[in-house]
């Protein structure tokens, strides 16, 4: 542990090179992941291009994310941020907010080959990107094409309930704008602009329309833009909750998406980095409470559960990175010959201590931490985020 640990601040290059994909994740809601996101970022970006970069949101909201970097519109971010935050609430937040404007800094300095895009493997978080998508996807002939008319006076109200999950307005125009459209796909091609952009939006919209598993989904929709962007030999960078960053299975369960990924032979193991954060003296953001209306009206924060470092619920194992801290982002790397991590039955890190037990428990006896991830970073005194919608009241 001694050998293989750094300061995340003072990280002059990420330790390792060779690598198809990053993976960094912890439990949601507080500041300082943010922090040590991009610093993560920075460190990779010493030795090697990150070509795309993949948040937990779908083709859509990640398409505008570009747009934002391209133009730094704010008032888009700020939409962005709440719209993302539909999927992973408790990153609704300033500091996501805070990190994409970082993100932007960082993109704008990079030569122009070498700079990073944003892609979405996620199932449709909202319509409201989604239908966005297509108008931008069509030319000026969006008049003599009425679906699409449709769908452009329905975001122009912005009035409408844009669930995926719920039967609502949108999705019944939704269904009806791709009925009509596979009905007679020749008439509309001349409108398209991006044909293989189109038929992907088209194909996760149907999705959207039935049951699926999100893992399942995240991984045929990365198979699918990697056909269209061909990444397979790029580096990519993702930004997950760490139960989709898992290089093997934890149980008999659906896979997680990166273990998926190694199954199915698309990618060595060694060619996947997994990073974990955990949270020590911090705390995250919890619940955002609305008024009758639906309006925030305030937030509560959480520094007990939903941490991993509580008495009652808490990582096996993570009194000893709190031991050999160097700093409140002390970044451990695991993967080397000769880890106690990589030691058959060690379940720290990965298993969840709670009181009372619970009755079913995974068994990690014939598993190892270094299994699973590689690197874990130890964010220490971190506050909560801080929920977006208190950038309205400034």
């Amino acid at each position: 542990m001694s050998n293989n640990k750094f300061d995340l601040n003072k990280l002059a290059a990420f330790p390792q090179t060779e690598m198809k994909i990053i993976g960094f994740g912890a439990y949601h809601g507080s500041a300082k992941t943010e922090e040590a996101e991009l610093l993560l970022l920075k460190s990779v970006l010493k030795n090697n291009t990150i070509r795309f970069y993949f948040p937990e949101t779908d083709y859509s909201i990640a398409y505008f994310f570009n747009e934002y970097l391209q133009n730094g519109d704010e008032k888009l971010l700020k939409d962005l941020v709440e719209t993302y935050g539909g999927r992973v609430p408790q990153e609704r937040s300033v500091e996501t907010f805070m990190k994409w404007k970082n993100l932007k800094k960082i993109n704008d300095d990079l030569a122009s080959d070498k700079k990073i895009k944003v892609l979405g493997a996620d199932p449709i978080v909202s319509y409201k990107y989604t239908c966005k998508h297509l108008l931008s996807l069509a030319n000026s002939g969006i008049g003599s094409w009425k679906k699409l008319a449709v769908l452009k006076e329905m975001v122009e109200k912005d009035t409408a309930n844009y669930s995926p999950y719920k039967e609502n307005y949108a999705k019944k125009m939704l269904r009806e704008f791709v009925a009509d459209y596979e009905a007679d796909q020749k008439s509309y091609e001349k409108f398209i602009t991006d044909k293989n952009q189109f038929h992907h939006l088209i194909a996760t919209i149907k999705e959207s329309f039935g049951e699926s598993s999100r893992e399942k989904a995240i991984y045929n929709n990365y198979i699918a833009l990697s056909k269209i962007y061909n990444y397979d030999n790029e580096l990519k960078f993702f930004r997950y909750g760490f139960a989709h960053l898992m290089k093997i299975r934890e149980d008999d369960n659906s896979p997680s998406f990166f273990t998926q990924l190694i199954e199915n032979k698309i990618y060595k193991k060694e060619e996947i980095v997994s990073i974990l954060g955990y949270l020590t003296k911090s705390r995250v953001l919890w619940d955002v409470i609305y008024d009758k209306k639906g309006n925030y009206k305030k937030s509560t924060t959480e520094g007990g559960f939903g941490i991993g470092d509580y008495k009652k619920e808490y990582f096996k194992g993570i009194d000893e990175l709190k031991k050999q801290k160097i700093s409140d982002m002390t970044i451990f790397r695991l993967n080397q010959n000769g880890s106690p991590y990589e030691q058959i039955g060690t379940s720290d890190l990965m298993e969840v201590i709670l009181t009372p037990k619970p009755k079913e428990q995974i068994d990690y006896s014939k598993k190892s931490t270094a299994g699973f991830i590689d690197y874990a970073v130890l964010i220490s005194n971190s506050k909560a985020n801080t929920s977006v919608y208190k950038l309205s009241e400034k």
